[in-house]
């Protein structure tokens, strides 16, 4: 397993010069922005403004600290609102978005695969115990609390943050009562 700690993501500022983005990991290694296969990220996001386009991508936003963000499609009657108690959603980067703040700033964890040659699920996991996770194509979890990794060879802890890439089968579970991650799971099409 590989343990991605979030002080040594890699900062950069967003496609659109808005705000910056911690690069938590991207395929091919080193890929910028349009060559990227996969490419997972976070972000503070203080004030409303437009997304970024990103013609070609697939992108699922989760809110992970804050009260939340309405996002509103051009072209689009409908708008969805996320909350950090809410799924993760995904949406075209082709279609121009514009991100109201519901109370004050938030931070997002953001997945993109371009379209042609990969596709992504992202998913909340609830732990009150102990949870064995397969190894897929590509599965990385992002821990939202403290929780404690092992595999048939080591032992670790991700803090909150934290991302770790799956190279085999292992268990997750919280530190505390109760625990809380996301999973993406990245496949070639």
């Amino acid at each position: 397993m590989t343990i991605l700690a979030s002080a040594r993501y890699r900062r950069m500022p967003w496609k659109n010069g808005g705000g910056e983005t911690a690069e938590i990991a991207v395929f091919p290694p080193n890929a910028g922005l349009e060559e990227f296969g996969w490419r997972i990220s976070m972000a503070h996001v203080a004030t409303d403004g437009l997304f970024s386009a990103f013609p070609g991508i697939d992108r699922t936003l989760t809110v992970i600290e804050g009260d939340g963000i309405v996002l509103d499609f051009e072209g689009k009657v409908t708008t969805a609102r996320l909350t950090a108690a809410d799924a993760p959603f995904a949406f075209a980067g082709d279609v121009a978005a514009e991100c109201r703040l519901l109370a004050g700033p938030i931070t997002d964890l953001n997945v993109m695969t371009r379209r042609a040659a990969f596709q992504h699920h992202v998913r909340r996991l609830r732990l009150d115990g102990a949870q064995a996770l397969e190894k897929g194509e590509t599965t990385i979890v992002f821990a939202l609390t403290p929780l404690a990794v092992r595999s048939d060879a080591e032992a670790e802890t991700l803090a909150p943050r934290d991302a770790l890439i799956l190279d085999g089968d292992v268990i997750l579970e919280p530190v505390a009562a109760s625990g809380e991650a996301l999973l993406i799971e990245i496949d070639t099409v």
